[in-house]
């Protein structure tokens, strides 16, 4: 490893630079970079980056590997600086971050980071990484094909946006969505709809569990930088289950509900609908503020309850709520989960006390499905995979069908 301060002319020039508070609390990094690139990289305190960028040393630097952890979080103006100025000199920026905050990652990302490694570094990331800051750019498109492409990355489908929230822990919510999402893609064998189904519960989304699919690191990359996104990044985005239903999980990491703004949920949802004819979101239990966008943008927004006094409470409040901004409550459907069995004369009479005393409607009553549910979410399975027969999948699997007619005779009636 070549030092800066003892810097001297070398046949070999530097190509690439680390800066950290101390590059020694990063070893994995130094036997990283000596692998990718010898004895060509120097190393930089964060007070002597700004200075050296427009130093003669510095002409040859194909990028920077930043490197920080928990205790740099105090000096975000500063790293920024330093992205900002590696930027106006044509150098690339790796951003290598150990128990930083995500909102401290959002920030220097949004300032012009091109790639986030995390630390400890898995095993040849850093090399990829440098692979990818060194490939060459694509070639610009010429202007007409330019205006066909982006016809095509718009997409030609005019999807139904259908949001379900769970109004209290335990009533279903994900179950609800991740099955009726499958059960959507599964309508037609022969021409099947394109259905997505989003993880908008950014910290406890549970989406890729029910269905055993890893939490890839894009999606954060993603939801934060929305309006450079198009169909290309959304669709890079997603992750397949069994080629019919394509997934949106969570991101990896636990990240603040305010990351995304309403202006972030708009481009994600309407970039959705137009690549996919249902579009499935499965909403975090807590209100924050792009609510409101979800709630506007979707065709039915499902609120699942129980037959219990704290569902009863919460809806309530989620009604008052909506009503006291004037949003449009009209595309609620409220679904009773673990509702009583038709013989349940009893349970029947509670549920009806309990619908006129919030004057709702239960328009969905799905039954219990017993330990099978929480076993094939446990095992990444939908219900039809799992348990065919079970009650709980075939009136999922009926709510499923009715959706599609319905949509597809409003189709025919435009």
């Amino acid at each position: 490893m070549t030092s800066t301060a003892t810097l001297q002319p070398d046949p070999n020039p530097l190509r690439a630079c680390t800066i950290s508070r101390d590059v020694q609390n990063f070893d994995l990094l130094i036997e990283d970079m000596e692998a990718a690139l010898g004895e060509s990289w120097g190393d930089l305190g964060f007070s002597e980056a700004l200075t050296f960028f427009s130093q003669p040393e510095a002409a040859d630097l194909e990028f920077v590997a930043i490197a920080i952890d928990e205790s740099d979080d105090d000096k975000l103006v500063m790293l920024g600086e330093i992205i900002v100025a590696a930027g106006a000199h044509n150098i690339k920026v790796i951003l290598i971050a150990e128990d930083v905050s995500p909102a401290a990652l959002h920030q220097l990302l949004r300032q012009g980071a091109d790639e986030f490694v995390p630390y400890p570094l898995p095993e040849g990331e850093l090399s990829a990484a440098i692979e990818r800051l060194q490939a060459p750019p694509p070639a610009p498109a010429e202007p007409p094909r330019r205006k066909a492409k982006t016809e095509t990355e718009a997409g030609s489908h005019d999807g139904v946006i259908l949001a379900v929230h769970g109004l209290s822990g335990g009533t279903g919510a994900t179950t609800l969505a991740v099955n009726l999402a499958w059960e959507l893609a599964m309508l037609d064998k022969n021409n099947p709809p394109k259905v997505c189904l989003i993880d908008f519960d950014l910290q406890f989304g549970a989406v890729s569990t029910y269905l055993d699919l890893p939490c890839r690191e894009v999606v954060y990359e993603m939801l934060s930088d929305t309006e450079t996104m198009d169909s290309d990044v959304f669709n890079s985005a997603l992750i397949s289950f069994e080629d019919r239903l394509q997934v949106l999980t969570a991101p990896s990491d636990m990240l603040p509900l305010d990351l995304i703004t309403s202006e972030d949920v708009n481009r994600v949802l309407e970039t959705a609908r137009q690549n996919f004819d249902y579009v499935i979101v499965d909403m975090p239990k807590t209100l924050v503020q792009w609510t409101e966008a979800v709630l506007n943008a979707a065709h039915i927004y499902f609120c699942t309850t129980e037959l219990d006094m704290r569902s009863a409470q919460n809806t309530l409040r989620f009604k008052r709520a909506l009503m006291a901004e004037d949003l449009p409550v009209e595309r609620l459907r409220f679904c009773l989960n673990r509702a009583p069995k038709f013989t349940d004369l009893n349970g029947k009479a509670r549920v009806k006390r309990m619908a006129e005393s919030l004057e709702v409607s239960f328009e969905l009553q799905l039954p219990d499905g017993g330990k099978p549910v929480a076993q094939g979410a446990d095992h990444g399975l939908p219900l039809a995979s799992s348990t065919p027969k079970n009650p709980l999948r075939k009136e999922i699997a009926k709510l499923a069908q009715s959706l599609h007619e319905l949509g597809q005779t409003e189709a025919a009636a435009a």
